[in-house]
């Protein structure tokens, strides 16, 4: 791996692992970040472990933001495989961007964007998909970021009237 963390970034963004919508995952979790526009998606499906219970098969994320979240998404669906769901929750955003190094101050938000779709994805459980989310757009996108990213009703108010005092009365 590369030695510095501009180059394991550039390489995590270069060859992003599990970028994508899982069609048949049994949990999904979304978080944004309002401050820099971010948004990131992860979708996890389970396997029985040896024991009956309960790890993750596989997880995939979709990015809609700065590279480094995406750079710590791909590393940190790499690292939840065969963990219970219980070992992922305890994992803090700090540890899922642990294999880039250590981010800046200004990016440690992107990985608790990774940390907060995760707690979704495990909180939520199952995946709620809106009529049509499976349909490809033209774009490139998928149907499931763009919905995301679309506002849900956009309210037009009426533009204010400006008094202006009058010379003559």
């Amino acid at each position: 791996m590369s030695d510095s963390l501009e180059e394991r970034m550039a390489e995590a963004v270069k060859k992003p692992r599990n970028l994508g919508e899982l069609k048949d995952a049994d949990a999904m979790g979304t978080a944004g970040s309002p401050g820099c526009g971010d948004m990131l998606r992860i979708w996890l499906r389970y396997r029985k472990d040896e024991a009956g219970g309960r790890v993750i098969d596989r997880a995939t994320f979709q990015s809609f933001g700065c590279e480094t979240a995406m750079a710590v998404a791909s590393v940190a669906t790499e690292m939840l495989v065969g963990k219970t769901p219980g070992e992922a929750a305890r994992l803090s955003g700090e540890e899922l961007a642990a294999p880039l190094g250590a981010l800046p101050p200004m990016k440690i938000h992107c990985a608790t964007l990774v940390e907060e779709a995760l707690r979704q994805a495990l909180e939520g459980g199952g995946v709620s998909r809106p009529e049509g989310m499976e349909a490809p757009k033209p774009d490139g996108l998928s149907a499931t970021l763009q919905q995301a990213a679309q506002p849900k009703k956009m309210v037009f108010l009426p533009p204010t009237p400006v008094h202006s005092p009058s010379s003559h009365e």
